[in-house]
């Protein structure tokens, strides 16, 4: 009988790993959405939700037998629920199934860095399909080269946790992917002049990114799979490689945009964040700080060129920046390991030949990717079709593929059909019909007859920051009743100029206020003049005033007209 001795410690340290790079999807799944429209934010939760449950079982199905069975240096084996022995490649003291989940996990990550490239214009059906695809067999031959005991690993390829064997290969996908499916509508002139589409929630696409950051010290940190021995003093190397890398990189994308736009840009900046990630993943545990600090201020600079190269050059619809973070990132990060690594790099005294092997075995994941994703990608197409239609694209994913109203329905202003569910058991009220409604008995003290004077609406656009102002400016000269509205508008200049990820938005609609009054017998020019006082600063924006002549007035409760429907007398 075979005794297994296992190391609780160890094998700890690989589940909690798994665990945290589980939770990767949930920053995914944010940044996604916060850097896309609302009306596609439930599809981006979908498509992340079923990365990886597709993923789970098709890896457990297949794909860790590809990528780890005992087949050759190309090809693992066809091992269908992985049945096989695998104790050959089991960690020391970790349980089969711990490594298991632990790699089911990075194969989910890689699917779905291709969601954010394809978002707001894929059918569900066709990235399902993809989906299940790079889990079956493209991504886990790939692995195989690099972490199965492929031709790769032998060569002497160094990818530690997955620049390439992960995040280059999500990116290439996400290139070949994004190319094929063609930009969103409206995304590029007739000219090919990229046009900017903000996406709506900056708070939930850095609310993504600080999830992935903390994400990441299980990405990187427990891949070591052991807390024993030397790998306690490479664990603790490699969460501080992977930090100082990823600030570095975060500060360095920051400066850039702040001399190339004129603004520290926000969502190039989180993106930086992300691409000091990708690129240290690969030699974080070979590489000494003064290395990971370069490694994160070349990625950090690298990854705003080629999202720029991406969207102006190749005229690329990537709403996320997937490629520039992930696919030339990942690939830097793998050949900078070559140049710090402090065993065998180019500045450490190795030569070329690290570096050699780490050019070879980048170009070789990328052919292979290349072929097999644009295979892919090509076979949906002109069967059942990648892309939605226009109008499907135009009303959004949510609506068209889900039917789902919005993804914040229940955060939306009710609306006048939500009387039909009001809960009459709960709130019974009296309604008296309009015919048996009691006369009120009016009381005026106007020596003029109230159809005499003439009502006149006054309509002011402006700053939502003079409100205060102007309604108290209003009360003093007894206008009391106004209707206040939350709009958005911009004037003849379009709006302060605003550049969103280095491309000028062309119309930027700012937050208003509109405030409207109907006065009577407070003169018109005296509320002109008041509202001109209030808002007044001398700068673009202070706001407009409408007059409009009103017809008459009827208060719905009593029946009164004119200026008498005005007054609030009981």
């Amino acid at each position: 009988m075979k005794i297994m001795l296992y190391s609780p410690v160890n094998t700890i340290w690989v589940l909690v790993g798994a665990a945290l790079v589980f939770f990767m999807q949930a920053g995914f799944s944010l940044c996604e959405a916060g850097f896309t429209r609302a009306k596609n934010t439930g599809n981006i939760l979908m498509k992340n939700l079923m990365d990886f449950c597709i993923g789970t079982p098709i890896f457990w199905l297949v794909g860790f037998g590809i990528m780890f069975g005992s087949g050759n240096g190309f090809f693992g084996a066809i091992d269908f629920f992985t049945k096989a022995d695998y104790s050959a490649i089991t960690p020391s003291g970790v349980p089969f199934y711990a490594f298991l989940i632990f790699q089911t996990v990075f194969c989910a990550t890689s699917a779905t860095i291709v969601s954010g490239a394809m978002a707001e214009r894929t059918k569900f059906i066709s990235y399902c399909l993809y989906s299940l695809m790079i889990s079956l067999f493209v991504y886990p031959i790939s692995g195989h080269w690099i972490w199965g005991g492929g031709w790769l690993a032998q060569a002497g390829f160094h990818d530690f946790a997955g620049s390439t064997a992960v995040h280059m290969v999500g990116g290439c996908a996400a290139l070949i992917g994004a190319k094929i499916l063609g930009p969103r509508i409206g995304k590029y002139t007739k000219e090919g002049k990229p046009r900017a589409i903000p996406g709506h929630s900056l708070t939930l696409g850095a609310l993504g990114v600080f999830i992935l950051w903390f994400c990441w010290f299980g990405f990187n940190g427990c891949s070591t799979v052991s807390m024993e021995g030397d790998a306690i003093v490479t664990a603790g190397s490699v969460f501080v490689t992977t930090n100082l890398a990823t600030a570095c990189a975060t500060c360095a994308t920051m400066l850039f945009t702040w001399i190339r736009y004129k603004k520290p840009d926000v969502s190039m900046t989180l993106n930086g964040s992300l691409a000091g990630l990708v690129a240290i993943t690969a030699g974080c545990d070979v590489v000494s700080p003064v290395g990971a600090a370069v490694i994160g201020i070349v990625a950090g600079i690298a990854v705003v060129l080629v999202i720029e190269f991406v969207d102006k050059g190749l005229k690329i619809d990537d709403p996320v920046g997937a490629v520039g973070v992930h696919g030339a990132c990942g690939l830097l990060g793998t050949l900078m390991t070559g140049i710090f690594a402090l065993d065998g790099g180019l500045f450490y005294g190795g030569g070329f030949h690290m570096l050699g092997i780490q050019c070879l075995g980048v170009i070789s994941v990328l052919a292979w990717v290349a072929i097999t994703m644009t295979i892919i990608f090509v076979v949906l197409d002109k069967t059942i079709g990648l892309r939605v239609s226009e109008k499907e694209e135009i009303l959004g994913l949510d609506a068209t593929e889900h039917g789902l109203t919005s993804a914040y329905a229940d955060f939306l202003p009710a609306s006048p059909n939500m009387a039909d569910y009001v809960d009459t058991e709960n709130n019974k009220t009296t309604v008296v019909p309009v015919e048996e409604a009691i006369p009120v008995q009016v009381k005026s003290s106007a020596a003029q007859a109230a159809s005499d004077i003439k009502l006149t609406k006054i309509e002011i656009l402006t700053k939502q920051a003079k409100f205060e102002e102007l309604k108290l400016a209003m009360n003093e000269i007894g206008v009391t009743g106004m209707t206040v509205t939350q709009v958005l508008g911009c004037g003849m200049q379009k709006g302060a100029t605003e550049y969103y990820r280095g491309i000028p938005v062309e119309m930027q609609l700012l937050p208003k206020i509109q405030v409207e009054v109907v006065v009577a017998k407070v003169p018109v020019e005296k509320v002109i003049e008041t509202a001109k006082k209030a808002l007044y600063t001398g700068h673009i924006g202070d706001g407009k005033i409408f007059i409009y002549h009103v017809e008459d007035v009827i208060k719905v409760r009593t029946g009164e007209t004119g200026v008498e429907a005005l007054q609030d007398w009981e």
